[in-house]
């Protein structure tokens, strides 16, 4: 465990600017002898996303392991035990992370051996092992059809809320999923049909141009209005025949933690490329109201982790950057090494960033 001056003890919390967006940095390091970068650099993040830390440090999440079955709960359980170890270990050696690398594994066999892979694919396999094996829902309900038609389009979004949370209902969801909104228009009769979905992460586009882009670019390439048009045309519920529409993505629900990924790889033929245009976003106060169904709602985040890969889409390295709130630093963890970071380090991040 690698301490600096104002190391922190489990039960002091050091609060973001929002309420609602609390974090905590550790300094506690992993051993890369078992356990590839880009785990590492995702694990760091989330060690620093303070409602989950205190999940884990409080043993909070053995009540919710209680509602399944334990013998199939052990990744949540190595999972928490890694956290509490990163934060309460006294000892200066870097942690071996081998007993829960062993039951990622198991829950997703893809992670099996040594090969590089995506930061961001690990990430939604963990967190989706994670809520399975703490979802307060035991028993799932048989999935009916309803018609929200008829309903507002703020009702029908909570009513499809709701019915997502009563098969789907944890920690996990209560901090990650937020609700996204589609909107289908037909361009002959004008009839808008809306369709809600939940998310973990948005996955944003970056232009191709030779210059830097900013994030809010990036996330209203995302949301921008699509024309689908000839083999894409969708059947309009009115017309009752495929019309030429447009499409649009707005937020209806923001999650407490929003994980956003750059999307950097492409497909190209036969290879993958990967974009190196520089993506400008801010540390503090990201204003997302301009992409909310309803603008009114307080859509405002701090940056505090960032999971980010150098090199090209052949190979490459993971590293973490965190934010220390005590003192306002930022540190890059590489493996098993930790180093405080000037505000620079911007310029290096490309990978998925947690506000």
């Amino acid at each position: 465990l690698t301490h600096c001056p104002c190391s922190l003890e489990p039960s002091v919390l050091c609060h973001g600017q929002q309420a609602e967006h609390l974090l905590i940095i550790s300094f506690s390091l992993f051993s890369n002898v078992s356990l590839q970068c880009f785990m590492n650099s995702v694990l760091q993040c989330l060690s620093n996303t303070h409602d989950l830390r205190d999940y884990c440090l409080r043993n909070t999440h053995r009540t919710d392991l209680n509602n399944n079955c334990r013998a199939k709960a052990a990744l949540m359980e190595e999972f928490a035990k890694l956290t509490q170890t990163l934060w309460t270990s006294a000892s200066s050696e870097a942690i071996s992370p081998s007993d829960f690398k062993m039951q990622i594994q198991k829950y997703a066999p893809r992670f099996v051996g040594y090969n590089q892979q995506d930061a961001q694919e690990f990430l939604r396999f963990l967190l989706d092992g994670l809520h399975n094996e703490v979802n307060r829902v035991t028993v799932k309900p048989r999935s009916l059809m309803e018609d929200f038609d008829h309903l507002s389009d703020d009702e029908k979004g909570k009513r499809m809320w709701n019915k997502y949370l009563e098969s789907e209902d944890s920690k996990v969801v209560d901090l990650f999923v937020g609700q996204l909104k589609s909107s289908l228009t037909c361009s002959e009769c004008g009839f808008c049909s809306t369709v809600f979905d939940p998310f973990w992460d948005l996955s944003l586009p970056i232009a191709k141009t030779s210059g830097e882009v900013s994030l809010m670019d990036c996330l209203r390439l995302f949301t921008k209005e699509d024309v689908l048009d000839g083999n894409e045309r969708p059947t309009c519920h009115r017309c009752k025949t495929r019309r030429k529409c447009t499409k649009k993505f707005t937020i209806q629900k923001f999650p407490k933690i929003l994980v956003l990924h750059l999307k950097r790889f492409s497909e190209c033929r036969v290879r993958t490329s990967k974009l190196s245009t520089f993506v400008n976003f801010p540390l503090k106060e990201l204003d997302l109201r301009e992409f909310a169904s309803d603008n009114s709602v307080n859509a405002v985040y701090n940056l505090y982790a960032v999971s980010n890969h150098t090199g090209t889409s052949l190979g490459g390295h993971y590293t973490a950057y965190c934010r220390n709130p005590c003192t306002g630093e930022w540190y890059t963890y590489n493996d098993s090494r930790e180093r405080a970071r000037e505000r620079v380090f911007c310029r290096q991040m490309q990978k998925p960033l947690f506000c």
